[in-house]
């Protein structure tokens, strides 16, 4: 496995994320904590969760399997960077009591508490806000997350799903301030079909010094030779890949991508992994295995090496917007 620094932070961390968010839906506990327990073996050192994971009447059951597989010892949280997230509704039922969601002082100092039990530690190593609350200054957010790094509860915070402007409002705001090191990371939707984040997000995120943990590296499967498993009766596309394949054009796109990785006798699920890898600015990606078979996949874009000839290859059939401003401004 290979390291590096989250964002400006003198954390080590794998450049592989082990997501999470199947464990409880589709992964059963003992699979889940199998599928841990082989991520650390193979050098993951760093698990994103977040505290409706689970979700409905489930919400809090995926960092409940992780605070179990905690309990079992083996250095296993101590080897671990430990990332999970605040802002959704946890109510079961789907009804929201006043100041129970959301990025309140009030919420966050409750949220941090329940995610702490259910995870089965002492500790929150970084601590993501899921989304932006319109309603919340960051005078209130940083206050909050002042108090809970002075009790040790949280070691560094970061976004998710934030737009450019309001990580330069948030770290701006957190310099003013003083001793608030601010935002440290953005975990956003970016990967080679969606490269929306090009545009603000990452240059905003490089320019204050935030490691971006890209979410969807696969787009829902429409990377990870989506057409080829359909022709051969595998599992089919749904959710967003499903939605994009929908379109004629957008479906030659894809199926020019696995004919250029046919030619290089690459799979398209590593080379998505590994693409992602090369971008400036990114910490890496977070991969979501149901299973170990797509664990081992997923470690094996590490080490891959991408060609210019192939990168050239890959950005003609997934160009990007261009740098910015220039590419919407001239």
């Amino acid at each position: 496995m290979k390291y590096t620094q989250l964002g400006r932070t003198g954390l080590k961390v794998s450049r592989l994320v082990l997501g999470t968010m199947n464990f409880g839906p589709q992964t059963d506990e003992a699979d889940s904590h199998a599928i841990m327990d082989a991520a650390l073996d193979a050098g993951i050192n760093f698990f994103d969760t977040a505290n409706v994971y689970g979700w409905g009447e489930n919400k809090g059951r995926t960092e409940e399997i992780i605070g179990n597989w905690f309990a079992q010892g083996g250095d296993r949280r101590d080897r671990t960077v430990l990332a999970t997230k605040v802002y959704g509704n946890m109510g079961a039922d789907g009804e929201v009591w006043p100041n129970h969601d959301k990025l309140s002082a009030v919420n966050i100092r409750r949220a941090v508490d329940a995610s702490l039990k259910r995870l089965k530690t002492d500790r929150i190593d970084l601590y993501q806000f899921h989304h932006v609350d319109r309603n919340t200054p960051f005078e209130e957010i940083w206050q909050a997350v002042d108090v809970l790094v002075q009790q040790g509860k949280i070691l560094y915070a970061g976004s998710s799903n934030f737009p450019g402007y309001k990580i330069a409002q948030a770290n701006e705001l957190a310099a003013r301030r003083g001793g608030t090191i601010g935002l440290v990371s953005e975990q956003c939707l970016y990967n080679l079909a969606e490269r929306r984040a090009e545009m603000e997000v990452i240059p905003a995120a490089q320019e204050y010094g935030l490691g971006v943990i890209p979410w969807s590296p696969l787009h829902g499967g429409l990377l990870g030779g989506v057409l080829k498993k359909e022709a051969t009766g595998g599992r089919r596309a749904s959710g967003r890949a499903a939605d994009t394949l929908a379109d004629p054009a957008a479906r030659a796109r894809v199926q020019a991508y696995e004919d250029l990785l046919d030619k290089h006798g690459l799979e398209p699920g590593e080379t998505a992994l590994a693409w992602l890898l090369t971008r400036p600015g990114v910490t890496g990606p977070i991969v979501g295995p149901r299973t170990a078979g797509q664990l081992a996949s997923a470690l094996r874009a590490v080490e891959l090496e991408l060609s210019g000839e192939l990168l050239a290859g890959l950005d003609e059939i997934f160009p990007g917007p261009g740098p910015s401003p220039e590419a919407f401004a001239w």
